[in-house]
């Protein structure tokens, strides 16, 4: 595990990412903060490119828990059967809708605690909804967070509870609210697991990395 990078570094990596990408968004495709929920938990082992393409026409006709649960869950499995573990996913989706509808009104709540307390909702899930919808510094560990967080010593951590708690706590509070999304791009498109794109990468010069390829 690479050693924790110092903040004049991190800093200056931060100070990068957002003169490149000022305002980064999620990629997941959503029309409020039900078909966000409903799309994260979608997300899971999943790609974003083909969520969107699952929830493309699902969310022209279920964008609330109630809708949801008039389609149904074989109504639903219609629409992301195409994506990996759909039908476990779609029990989860009934379920939780039907836990909104029954002990929050049909409002998504937003806290950390309520949100993790519906099926198919972990603390990742919880974190992008709480980031995306309600701008709270919340910060969801990916796979790419986690991997480029080891790779580069921004936000090291044994699990991805600690690459959370690294990111909290060492990247400066005026980066806090994009960090995830700006860490999750550069993992996703340059700092890839496999063949990372350093010769095109925009803090290689600040990264410890040793096996680079240029």
């Amino acid at each position: 595990m690479t050693a924790q990078l110092d903040y004049h570094t991190i800093r200056e990596i931060f100070t990068r990412f957002q003169a490149e990408q000022p305002e980064p968004k999620g990629e997941l495709d959503h029309v409020n903060v039900y078909t966000l929920v409903v799309a994260v938990a979608l997300s899971a082992q999943a790609t974003d490119v083909g969520v969107n393409r699952a929830t493309k026409e699902l969310f022209k006709i279920a964008d609330t828990p109630q809708k949801m649960l008039a389609l149904g869950e074989e109504g639903l499995i219609e629409h992301i059967k195409t994506i990996g573990l759909y039908r476990n996913k779609a029990k989860n989706v009934i379920k939780l809708s039907q836990i909104l509808v029954d002990t929050y009104g049909g409002v998504v709540p937003n806290s950390r605690a309520a949100l993790e307390s519906l099926p198919g909702v972990g603390r990742k899930t919880a974190n992008v909804v709480l980031n995306m919808w309600w701008s709270y510094p919340a910060q969801a560990v990916d796979t790419h967070i986690f991997r480029i967080g080891n790779r580069t010593g921004i936000c090291p951590g044994k699990d991805v509870v600690a690459v959370e708690r690294a990111i909290e706590d060492n990247i400066p509070v005026d980066f806090q609210h994009h960090a995830h999304h700006w860490l999750i791009l550069h993992g996703r498109y340059v700092c890839k697991a496999r063949k990372p794109l350093c010769g095109s990468c925009l803090i290689r010069d600040l990264c410890p990395y040793e096996e680079k390829s240029l």
